[in-house]
């Protein structure tokens, strides 16, 4: 890769430049971070549009790429990011909406589009508080559910979101657009299972899992106690026994209809904010 995409360290100072070209070997490294492989080799990853842009800055996040189309040159919000950038030792980059289009891989894309520098936590990092709730997510494949559960658990007020073992990654250029901004206000853990295990048993945390075999109504289960962990499986095969087995409580969601199953985002959400509202009961009784 080009230095604008090495590793934290190795930059430029921060300039501007314009770009038509599809050729452009720096174009080329960003269209690269489609891969995996590449935006974890880099250390970085793609966010489209101008409130999330302005959102990560806000929160402190590293930008080493602003991208803008020409059409939003002189914009005073696109101005003041492009000199956060400058300022911060980054590239700006004014290109053809070509160019962008083939960045973000669409018809008619956002007008700006931000290189960031990934983060993630440790669980050694995380010390939930009694009245926190975390979710954890066992092998979650798909981008849309983990975007998606990522934004519902910022908005219930989660603490963070734990990925255990082999799970899709959060800073795809699909799992950001489906957090809409959320990847940048919650922190993410990445662990095996046999860590997620011994952090369990360190922390004291409570875990409640949904599994097929809960004996209990979800809305019954103990969220108030100690800080909850809502530990959710596999979309198609559901949790293992080993976390099952290790949960403090395996609960059900009661369903009616031919339906066989939830979606894995839309379960995580029901048991957020059921653990939300439990959480603001207490408070109301307080």
């Amino acid at each position: 890769m080009t230095d604008e995409f090495r590793k934290p360290g190795a930059r430029k100072v921060g300039q501007v430049k314009e770009v038509t070209s599809l050729a452009n070997p720096i174009i080329k490294d960003i269209k690269a971070l489609s891969n995996k492989k590449d935006r974890e080799a880099a250390g970085i990853f793609m966010a489209e549009g101008l409130k999330l842009v302005i959102d990560a800055l806000e929160l402190g996040w590293e930008i080493r790429t602003l991208i803008y189309a020409k059409a939003a040159k002189g914009k005073p919000l696109v101005e003041q990011a492009a000199t956060r950038t400058v300022a911060n030792g980054g590239l700006v980059l004014e290109v053809s909406e070509k160019v962008l289009s083939s960045v973000t891989r669409r018809d008619n894309p956002q007008m700006v589009v931000g290189i960031f520098e990934q983060r993630w936590k440790r669980l050694e990092d995380l010390a939930p508080g009694r009245d926190e709730t975390l979710v954890a997510l066992d092998r979650v494949r798909d981008p849309g559910n983990l975007g998606t559960i990522i934004r519902t658990a910022d908005a219930a007020g989660a603490s963070a979101v734990i990925l255990v073992g082999d799970c899709t990654d959060p800073f795809s250029l699909e799992t950001v657009r489906a957090t809409m901004g959320s990847v940048f206000a919650l922190p993410v853990v990445k662990c095996s299972a046999d860590e997620f295990l011994g952090w369990h048993k360190r922390s004291g945390v409570n875990v409640v899992a949904t599994h097929l075999a809960g004996a209990v109504d979800y809305r019954t289960a103990d969220y108030k106690s100690k800080p909850v962990v809502i530990l959710m499986g596999n979309e198609q095969s559901g949790l293992p026994d080993n976390l099952a087995k290790a949960a403090n409580r395996t609960v059900r969601i009661p369903q009616q209809g031919l339906a066989d199953s939830l979606n894995l985002a839309v379960a995580t959400a029901v048991m957020l904010f059921e653990a939300r509202r439990h959480l603001l009961t207490l408070e109301d009784r307080t």
